[in-house]
């Protein structure tokens, strides 16, 4: 199969349907502490940020101060859940043993959360060592900014025009599109939401896919494509 130099892969909403757990965990803290917001809103506006620039998102917003100590809580609750109850995106190792090529991660999550899910479902032997979290790469560095995507493609030393990027959420999209990368909308995690699709694409995605056995064709589509070009 014609393709890439290499496929960057999302973590959250991507390979695992992990999203609904974070939004429910998260909606009910900031419930509690006096924001009151449901697992889906969550989802919606805030897919993709991590937990921290939410909380600060959240005080900008609504004024009302936020405890640091909400930052270890949902931590602790998160790692503990997605540990044992993450699943993955239906059909995504099958799609990424048909497409082959090299491919990597690149997340906002820990890296410690990304290896507990990845080793829940087995997907770590797709990737091996290939699993960057913006959050090693210092402060100020997660999505939206390029950073995480354009370290990824540095450890194959590849062009970032040569890339495919497959995203769940505006933030990695922008990212991605940020680095000089092409994308791949996704939207068939269980946060999606109505106008999912339309957001990614507003963002850059060039084509979007709401099931994983067509990211296959897609990717050889988008790299015929750039033959031609």
């Amino acid at each position: 199969m014609p393709g890439f130099d290499l496929i960057i892969f999302d973590c959250d909403g991507v390979l695992v349907d992990s999203e609904i757990i974070a939004a429910q965990v998260e909606s009910k803290l900031l419930t509690e502490a006096g924001f009151p917001i449901e697992p889906e809103e969550m989802a919606e506006r805030f897919a993709g940020l991590t937990w921290k620039d939410i909380l600060f998102e959240v005080e900008r917003q609504s004024s009302i101060p936020l405890s640091a100590q909400l930052i270890d809580a949902s931590e602790k609750i998160l790692d503990k859940k997605l540990a044992t109850e993450v699943q993955p995106i239906d059909g995504v190792a099958e799609a990424i043993a048909r497409i082959g090529g090299q491919r990597c991660v690149c997340s906002n999550s820990t890296r410690h959360r990304l290896k507990a899910m990845l080793a829940r479902t087995g997907l770590d032997r797709l990737f091996g060592d290939h699993v960057y979290s913006a959050r090693d790469l210092g402060e100020g560095r997660t999505k939206p900014a390029p950073d995480v995507f354009l370290h990824g493609a540095a450890q194959f030393k590849v062009d970032p025009s040569n890339v495919l990027v497959v995203e769940d959420s505006v933030h990695g999209v922008q990212g991605a599109k940020a680095a000089g990368m092409r994308v791949v909308g996704f939207t068939g995690g269980s946060h999606s939401f109505p106008g999912h699709a339309e957001q990614l694409t507003e963002a850059g995605a060039e084509t979007v896919i709401s099931r994983m056995r067509d990211l296959p064709a897609t990717v050889e589509a988008l790299a015929a494509w750039s033959e031609l070009m």
